[in-house]
């Protein structure tokens, strides 16, 4: 800025200050511009809603057997929780998310509706335990990453009563009052000895890891 230009400022100033009105910040000077235009806004709590959402399981096959083989994709059908995002300070966000295992079911279009009702079968009587176990839990411990877009979650993940730590990259993206989080993680079933086989002959039967893929909506909650 010019001598010029701060002289006449300065004689502005004095003249508004007069009158008390308020002297306006001027474009360029990095004292007077709020260095993030998000902070006002401060952290923002978004409720999940698992009827806009999906979140599936990719259970690769592990043998060719009565399905011959083909992949499982099981969709957890009822979740709820709570996400809390500051684009300001990422590092004072969170996640929680809650699974009803009773809601899994395969949802693969290869098998028949008399397969899927064999496996999901399977899938609650032997290897959810949904009685046991009514819940699949993910509690954030830690956010980092520079843009919302380019996220990693840290957390435990409790699973068949086991609890493990892992990171989910995650991808948010922010429209009007909705969030809409997208990404995928993978886990190890033998880390929460998740069993893969039953007594209906191992129709279930996947390998040790398992992919999720999330494309996961939720609305902006005042309370």
């Amino acid at each position: 800025m010019t001598l010029k230009s701060r002289v006449l400022i300065v004689c502005i100033g004095l003249v508004m200050g007069a009158f008390n009105w308020p002297l306006p910040a001027v474009s360029g000077d990095s004292t007077n511009v709020d260095s993030s235009a998000s902070a006002k806004f401060g952290t923002q709590r978004y409720r999940l809603d698992s009827s806009q959402s999906k979140f599936v399981a990719h259970a690769l096959r592990g043998g060719l057997l009565w399905f011959k083989g083909h992949d499982h994709l099981v969709a957890v059908r009822e979740f709820s929780g709570e996400a809390r995002l500051d684009p300001a300070s990422l590092a004072g966000s969170s996640l929680e998310l809650d699974a009803r295992t009773a809601s899994m079911e395969e949802t693969s279009s290869v098998f028949t509706d008399a397969q899927k009702k064999i496996i999901n079968k399977e899938l609650h009587d032997i290897v959810l335990l949904p009685d046991q176990y009514p819940d699949i839990v993910f509690r954030s411990t830690r956010v980092t990453g520079n843009r919302i877009d380019d996220l990693k979650i840290a957390g435990d993940l409790t699973l068949n009563g086991v609890t493990r730590p892992i990171t989910i990259p995650t991808r948010v993206t922010l429209t009007g009052n909705d969030l809409r989080a997208q990404g995928e993680f993978s886990i190890d079933r033998s880390d929460f000895k998740v069993k893969a086989t039953s007594a209906f002959h191992g129709l279930v039967r996947v390998r040790s890891k398992v992919k999720f893929e999330f494309d996961i909506v939720g609305h902006r909650s005042s309370s």
